[in-house]
């Protein structure tokens, strides 16, 4: 894909008869994204799992139903202030990991996503998105709650709501990270609270 898209309808059009991995053969509904188209802040997460394959959009299980408790915490809301994404727009089967080659087929999506959006800060739900935008060996445990900037945009990366599920004794964890990216949103962004 070499177009740059003008318009949030066009791009979603196209994205929408995506054919180029295997994964456009097994979805029942690809999951473009939700939000506000002109958010200063994005979330990235990995891929779809099965309630966002049902729905056609991104975190709406248990991980979902958390992400939305952190969001509502820090007084985000993706109705409203944020955009959430994903690496890959539909579900890989048994909810495994995203391979090397789909997120290959569907990272020019997420690029255009993110020009139109023109974020000032992305924020990678767990150790796929954030090894695949920040560096390849970003280690979650270790670096959650840091900023990085690259490109002029600020990245942080995140325990994913479903690991969180998993292990609930990294909560208190992923809750400073949201509250320093609440800080870092007062520090940086001009209307992400003005809603």
């Amino acid at each position: 894909m070499n177009a740059m898209y003008e318009s949030w309808e066009a791009l979603k059009k196209d994205c929408l008869g995506c054919m180029k991995c295997p994964l456009g053969q097994t979805r029942t509904n690809l999951v473009f994204g939700v939000g506000n188209e002109k958010a200063e802040v994005m979330f990235v997460g990995e891929g779809p799992g099965y309630n966002e394959d049902m729905q056609g959009e991104p975190f709406v299980g248990r991980g979902g139903q958390l992400l939305d408790k952190f969001l509502e915490y820090v007084d985000l809301d993706r109705r409203k202030n944020i955009y959430i994404a994903n690496m890959v727009k539909c579900r890989p089967p048994e909810n495994r990991d995203p391979a090397d080659s789909e997120m290959d087929c569907c990272i020019d999506w997420l690029r255009e996503q993110t020009r139109l959006i023109r974020p000032k800060i992305i924020v990678c739900l767990g150790r796929i998105s954030a090894q695949r935008l920040i560096s390849k060996d970003f280690k979650v445990t270790q670096q959650h709650g840091q900023f990085i900037e690259k490109g002029g945009i600020l990245f942080m990366g995140t325990f994913h709501p479903a690991a969180l599920l998993r292990n609930p004794n990294n909560k208190p964890l992923a809750l400073e990270d949201f509250i320093s990216l609440k800080e870092k949103i007062k520090e940086i962004c001009d209307h992400t609270y003005e809603v």
